[in-house]
C-alpha cells in the first residue's frame, strides 16, 4: 500500500492563513485560526482540524462569520467576564478568552470568560497546552444553540449538540489533555465515516424508530436518526446529565441559547482557568498529578491492551511525530480546498 502523503506543518499553516486572508479575514485573526486548525490535525483530531477550513471559508463567503472586529465585554467582575463574540471566528475568540482568563487567574486564583455568539471553535484540545505550559489548569466547554443532534436518554428527538468538554492539567512531564463529547461520538466523525463508506465501531446512533445502529447515514438521510448520549442505550443517563451541565455553563451563563431564535452555525463558549499557586501550590498540584499518572500506568492491563495511556498521550506523540515528519491529512481535506485555493490564487501545498 502506498504510504499516505505528508505535508510540512509550517506550509500547511501558511496555506490556511493565506486562504483565510484571501477571504478577507484580518491577518492576526487568520494566523491564529490557521494555527488552531493545524494543531487539531497535529493532535490527530482529523474531523476538527483543517477539515473545518472549507466550511469556514463557505461561512466567510456568505458573511455568516465576521472577518474583523473585537468582542464586546457585556459584564465584568474581578474574576469573570461575559462577551458578545459578534460572530467572530471561534478559534481566535477562544484564544483571547484563554489569555484573559489566565490573566484573571494569576490575580484572583481563577478566571472565567463566557462568550455568546461566537462562531464554531474547532478542536478544544488545541487550546490546552497554552495553559498547561504556564502551569495553569484550564477547562473549555462549548455548545451550539443552532444545532440539535443528541437525544435525551430514552428519547427519540435530538435536542442538544454533542457539547464537548476539554481540560488541560499540568504534570511534571506531558500534560493530561482531556477532550471528550458528552455524546458517544461526534457529528464530524460520523459524517467522515459515512463519506468513507464505513460503519461506526459500535451502535452509537439510533434510527428514527429508536433502534441502535452502526450506520452513520441515519444522521444525514431522511428520516433522520440521532446521536446517543455518552454511555449509549444502557448508561446514557450519564452523558445526558453531562450534556445538560455544559448547556448550563455555556447557554445558561450566557443567557443565550436554545430558548432564542437560531442565528446560524456557531458556539456558546465557557473558558475557565485555575492557578494552582492560589490553592495548595503548583508543586503540590504536580506531585498529586504525577502520583496519579504513575499509579495509572503501573496497573496491570487486561488481555489485548498494550498499556495504560493517559488522556492526550497519543495526541501529543502524534503532535511531535507530525511536526518532525510531516502532517498526514485526511484524504478529503485538500480536494475540498482546491476551489478556494483557485478563487484566492493560493498555491496548494506540496507533499514532502
Amino acid at each position: 500500500m502506498k504510504p499516505a502523503a505528508r505535508y510540512n506543518a509550517s506550509a500547511l499553516r501558511e496555506f490556511a492563513r493565506a486562504l483565510l486572508e484571501g477571504a478577507g479575514v484580518d491577518a492576526d485573526i487568520a494566523r491564529e485560526v490557521a494555527t488552531v486548525l493545524l494543531d487539531g490535525d497535529l493532535l490527530g483530531h482529523t474531523t476538527h482540524g483543517l477539515a473545518l477550513l472549507a466550511p469556514y471559508l463557505e461561512e466567510l463567503d456568505h458573511n455568516r462569520m465576521a472577518k474583523h472586529g473585537m468582542p464586546q465585554v457585556l459584564n465584568r467582575r474581578a474574576a469573570t467576564e461575559f462577551w458578545d463574540g459578534r460572530r467572530l471566528p471561534g478559534p481566535w475568540l477562544t484564544l483571547r478568552a484563554l489569555d484573559r482568563a489566565s490573566a484573571m487567574a494569576r490575580g484572583c486564583g481563577t478566571g472565567t470568560v463566557v462568550i455568546r455568539r461566537s462562531h464554531h471553535i474547532a478542536c478544544l484540545a488545541a487550546y490546552l497546552k497554552r495553559a498547561t505550559e504556564a502551569g495553569l489548569a484550564a477547562i473549555i466547554e462549548s455548545s451550539d444553540p443552532a444545532v440539535t443532534a443528541v437525544v435525551p436518554h430514552g428519547g427519540l428527538k435530538p435536542f442538544i449538540t454533542p457539547n464537548p468538554i476539554a481540560a488541560g492539567l499540568p504534570t511534571s512531564g506531558d500534560p493530561i489533555l482531556i477532550d471528550v463529547s458528552t455524546s458517544i461520538t461526534s457529528m464530524g466523525y460520523a459524517k467522515q465515516e459515512m463519506l468513507a463508506g464505513n460503519k461506526l465501531p459500535g451502535p452509537w446512533l439510533i434510527d428514527h424508530q429508536g433502534t441502535p445502529t452502526h450506520d452513520p447515514g441515519v444522521l444525514f438521510n431522511e428520516p433522520k436518526g440521532a446521536l446517543l448520549p455518552l454511555g449509549g442505550v444502557d448508561a446514557g443517563h450519564k452523558g445526558f446529565a453531562l450534556g445538560l451541565l455544559i448547556e448550563a455553563m455555556t447557554a445558561g451563563l450566557a443567557g443565550h441559547g436554545r430558548a432564542d431564535p437560531p442565528a446560524g452555525w456557531g458556539g456558546t463558549v465557557f473558558v475557565q482557568v485555575l492557578d494552582p499557586a492560589a490553592f495548595g501550590g503548583l508543586d503540590a498540584f504536580l506531585r498529586q498529578m504525577d502520583f496519579l499518572v504513575s499509579a495509572a500506568r503501573a496497573t496491570p492491563v487486561r488481555s489485548g491492551v498494550e498499556r495504560v495511556r493517559m488522556p492526550g498521550e497519543r495526541g501529543l506523540t502524534r503532535y511531535r511525530e507530525q511536526l518532525a515528519g510531516g502532517v498526514s491529512l485526511y484524504p478529503t481535506i485538500l480536494p475540498s480546498l482546491e476551489i478556494w485555493a483557485s478563487k484566492y490564487c493560493v498555491a496548494l501545498p506540496s507533499s514532502m
